[in-house]
């Protein structure tokens, strides 16, 4: 079923435009599969803002039904909402078939590389489904529109720097070979069916929180990503930051990734969006900010923007890892006219922030 904030069901029209051209597509109406959850919240915040008509699903296994209610907080509007599970496909064919989406953000999905590791069953299991259970109900009842996140983890280890979308995808994990599984299969049905348009997004590591302090990262259980670590140790929640291997082949030897804000991703998934009406067919984008940080130059700048310190100890390597990734963004620069403006500063201010917030 679909709710707006007040839990009153809602139907929302469709958006198609005559020109004397022929069918040009208004991409207006979004279906954001994985909405409440930390990259799905924020797109929903830029997707109101900027007129859109967002409709957040989600089954809140790994998000907070309060979600909905901090981004109409945070824009003073209501935000459509309909709770689903994506790996039952007859929920997600009815909600497309009552909705016909113009387009949908899929943003669903386990992204732990070392639980993948550990439960590689699992991540093909949910990952792939998900997405091919949105597929088909789109293909049915909606328009066939996608914007899908997939991973800097497609990339694998590289032998040069930065990585361009024409490196070839070589993934070391489990997580990473089911985002590039899944990427084959979108160009396969793009392949199948000319009226097909999809947006492979490869994030590269988002972190930060949007600047109100009202949603941001929030994993449940014990977090494996850096700066969810971060702020667990500056607030004392947790001893101490592992730093997992510290003999990489990099400046100070701890892994060398590439930080976007959360917020500019955001900006990224409207700038796919915007390019879908022009119908591309299949394009696949680099989001990042084209420079690579190590674990510890982000956690020194944590620590020096916040004023706070943070204990760490270098320990083994973790399975799965790469050495450095970091990003070649000309082609999302030159084809959808974006790029990444928030610095790192940025970052690690409002993912404290968010994290202040949050106290009891």
């Amino acid at each position: 079923m679909l709710f707006d904030g007040n839990s009153n069901i809602v139907r929302l029209a469709s958006s198609h435009q005559i020109s004397d051209e022929g069918v040009v597509l208004t991409v207006k109406k979004i279906l954001v599969a994985g909405g409440a959850g930390y990259i799905g919240s924020h797109c929903c915040v830029e997707l109101l803002r900027n007129g859109y008509e967002p409709v957040c699903a989600d089954n809140f296994s790994s998000s907070s039904p309060e979600v909905p209610k901090r981004i109409e907080a945070i824009l003073g509007k209501k935000l459509r909402f309909a709770e689903v599970d994506f790996r039952d496909y007859g929920q997600v064919e009815r909600l497309c078939k009552a909705e016909r989406f113009d387009a949908a953000i899929h943003l669903v999905g386990f992204k732990s590389i070392p639980e993948s590791v550990a439960h590689p069953l699992s991540y093909y299991d949910n990952n792939i489904m998900t997405m091919v259970n949105v597929c088909r109900a789109m293909s049915e009842h909606c328009g066939k529109n996608v914007v899908f996140s997939s991973s800097a983890a497609v990339y694998g280890e590289q032998a040069s720097m930065p990585v361009s979308e024409e490196h070839p995808c070589n993934p070391t994990n489990p997580y990473g070979r089911t985002k590039a599984i899944i990427e084959g299969m979108l160009r396969e049905v793009c392949v199948s069916d000319k009226d097909w348009n999809v947006s492979i997004l490869r994030y590269f590591n988002p972190v930060g929180a949007h600047p109100s302090g009202l949603i941001g990262e929030n994993p449940v259980g014990i977090p494996g990503n850096l700066m969810p670590i971060l702020n667990r140790v500056a607030l004392r929640r947790q001893e101490k930051l592992l730093v997992y291997g510290g003999d990489y082949k990099t400046p100070d030897g701890t892994a060398v990734r590439d930080y976007i804000h959360v917020m500019d991703l955001a900006r990224g998934h409207l700038a796919a969006l915007e390019k879908l009406q022009h119908g591309p067919g299949c394009m696949v984008h680099n989001l990042g900010r084209g420079e690579g940080h190590s674990v510890m130059a982000l956690r020194n700048a944590y620590c020096s923007v916040n004023g706070v310190d943070i204990p760490y100890e270098i320990v083994e390597r973790r399975p799965g890892d790469v050495a450095e990734c970091y990003a070649d963004v000309a082609r999302a620069r030159h084809e959808l006219e974006w790029e990444a403006t928030l610095t790192v500063e940025d970052m690690v201010r409002d993912a404290y922030r968010w994290e202040c917030a949050r106290l009891p």
